[in-house]
């Protein structure tokens, strides 16, 4: 597949892994540039947070090249569901809310369950 046909928009499979690895963009902005991030880590129980911040945001920089260049997506975009399931779990213990809006899951569900589509939808179509 050429790198043309990995960026056609038309194709709704590359619109979906694309908008899942742009999606994590402002996430590792957040990571280096919101205090919250630190105290959310520090507040979860993250020992030492500053290490595991900085780990989630390294993780989510290669998901992001992964999944945008359509790179191994099938292994990748589970990687992300994994990564975001920590995320939303870690949410939960944080403010035990379900909406977004009030600090809930309901977004980090959403966003890896959209990953794991994309993930077996890579597998399907490409393998491993």
């Amino acid at each position: 597949m050429s790198l043309a046909d990995k960026f056609n928009l038309l194709n709704e499979f590359n619109l979906l892994r694309i908008v899942c690895a742009l999606f994590f963009i402002p996430h590792i902005i957040g990571k280096f540039t919101e205090p919250m991030a630190l105290k959310f880590y520090i507040e979860v129980g993250f020992k030492p947070p500053k290490f595991w911040m900085y780990l989630a945001g390294a993780i989510e920089v290669v998901l992001t090249i992964a999944l945008l260049l359509d790179f191994h997506t099938a292994i990748f975009g589970f990687l992300a569901f994994i990564h975001l399931s920590v995320a939303a779990a870690a949410m939960w213990k944080w403010k035990r809310a379900w909406l977004w809006v009030i600090c809930g899951i309901e977004y980090c569900v959403f966003w890896a369950l959209i990953c794991l589509v994309v993930a077996m939808h890579a597998y399907r179509t490409v393998g491993l």
